[in-house]
C-alpha cells in the first residue's frame, strides 16, 4: 500500500490502535481480530460505538478463514472481510472502493452541513430578506432535479389557495388563520430540500428506479427534516422552521396509511403536509418532465380525485376541485412566462 502513495500508520494492539484513531485523522482501518489484549471484534465494536469514529471504514482481514467470523465482523458494521492468504491485487482494489466511498460520504456531509449553516444564518428571525435567500438554498436542492421548471413558485401558490379555501370550511377554520397561511407559503419550497443528498443519477433517471434506488430516494425526506430540525435546535421555536420540518417529513405520507417514511394515517397526517401532498401530484402531473409529458389538467384532476381518501385527505381535494380555475391559471402563467407571484 505505501507504494501506491497511501500512508500507512502501524500499531501493535488495539489500544494503540484506538490511540492512534482519536487522535489522527484517519480514513481507513485494516483490522486483524487475533491481537494482543484486546481482539479486533472488540476494537471494531469500540470504534463503532464511538461516534466521532464511527464514520471509519473497517476491513478486517484474518486468518480465521469462517463463516461465522465474517458475518460477526460485518454485524458490527465492518466494510469487508478478507482471510489470509489474500490476494493482494484484490485488496488494493477493495482499500480503493472503501475510501471513494468514504469520499463520497465525507463531500455530501460537508455539502450538507454548509446547506444546514447556511440556513442556520437566516432563519433567527424571518424577514422578507431571510425568506428570499432560503428559497434560493431550495431552488439550488430543486436544481439537482430535471425539468421541474418553476415548481417551487407553483408549489407556494397552490398551498396557499388550498389553506384559503380550506380555511372557509368550520373543520379547519380553527387551525388556518393568517399565520399558518403564511408558514406554509414560506416553507413549502423546503419539502424537497433532502433532495441534496440524493445523487444525481437517481435523481437524473429518465425510466423506472430499482427497488435499490427507490430506498434511497424515499430517504429526502427524513434527511431533509433532520437538517431542519438541526436549524430548529439552534433557533427554537420558529414556527417557519417546524412547518417546514413537517412538510419535508410528511409529504409523502398517504391518508390510507401506505405512504412514507412513517406510515401515518388520516390525522395523524400534518396538515400542512396534506395540502402540500394535493398541490406536490398536481404539479408532477401538469408539468414536463424528463420521463413523461405534461398531462392535461382534466387528467390530472382525474387522477387526484381517483386517489381522493387513499392517498389525499377528501377536504383538500374538495378545496383543490373549487379553486381548480385558479390552479389552471397558476399553471399557464407560469408556463408561459407570465407573472411571477
Amino acid at each position: 500500500l505505501e507504494r501506491e502513495n497511501y500512508k500507512v500508520m502501524t500499531a501493535e494492539n488495539g489500544y494503540k490502535a484506538l490511540d492512534i484513531c482519536r487522535s489522527q485523522d484517519i480514513d481507513l482501518v485494516l483490522l486483524d481480530i487475533m491481537m494482543p489484549g484486546m481482539d479486533g471484534y472488540q476494537v471494531l465494536e469500540q470504534l463503532k460505538a464511538d461516534e466521532s469514529l464511527s464514520h471509519i471504514p473497517v476491513i478486517v482481514i484474518s486468518a480465521i478463514d469462517e463463516v461465522e467470523s465474517a458475518v460477526r465482523c460485518i454485524e458490527i458494521g465492518a466494510e469487508d472481510y478478507l482471510s489470509k492468504p489474500f490476494n493482494p491485487v484484490l485488496l488494493k482494489a477493495r482499500v480503493h472502493s472503501c475510501l471513494e466511498k468514504k469520499r463520497l460520504h465525507d463531500m455530501e456531509n460537508e455539502y450538507r452541513h454548509l446547506l444546514e449553516n447556511r440556513v442556520q444564518q437566516q432563519v433567527k428571525e424571518i424577514s422578507q430578506a431571510q425568506l428570499g435567500t432560503i428559497f434560493a438554498m431550495s431552488k439550488l436542492a430543486e436544481s439537482r432535479d430535471t425539468d421541474t421548471g418553476d415548481h417551487l413558485e407553483r408549489m407556494r401558490e397552490y398551498c396557499k389557495i388550498l389553506s384559503e379555501e380550506l380555511r372557509k370550511d368550520s373543520e379547519y377554520r380553527t387551525v388556518i388563520n393568517d399565520h399558518f397561511i403564511s408558514n406554509i407559503y414560506a416553507a413549502s419550497p423546503l419539502h424537497d430540500i433532502g433532495k441534496v443528498s440524493v445523487p444525481d443519477y437517481i435523481l437524473k433517471k429518465s425510466n423506472s428506479l430499482s427497488d435499490e434506488e427507490w430506498a434511497i430516494m424515499r430517504t429526502h425526506t427524513t434527511i431533509g427534516a433532520d437538517m431542519l430540525r438541526a436549524v430548529d435546535r439552534v433557533h427554537s421555536g420558529n414556527s417557519f422552521i417546524q412547518t417546514g420540518i413537517e412538510i419535508a417529513e410528511s409529504h409523502h405520507e398517504k391518508w390510507n396509511g401506505k405512504g412514507y417514511p412513517k406510515g401515518l394515517k388520516g390525522g395523524e397526517i400534518p396538515l400542512v403536509a396534506r395540502i402540500l401532498a394535493v398541490a406536490d401530484v398536481y404539479d408532477a402531473l401538469s408539468s414536463k418532465r424528463c420521463y413523461k409529458e405534461a398531462y392535461p389538467h382534466d387528467e390530472s384532476k382525474g387522477f387526484i380525485m381517483e386517489l381522493k381518501e387513499e392517498h389525499f385527505d377528501p377536504g383538500v381535494v374538495e378545496a383543490f376541485l373549487s379553486r381548480e380555475e385558479d390552479f389552471i391559471k397558476i399553471q399557464a402563467d407560469f408556463n408561459n412566462g407570465g407573472t411571477k407571484f
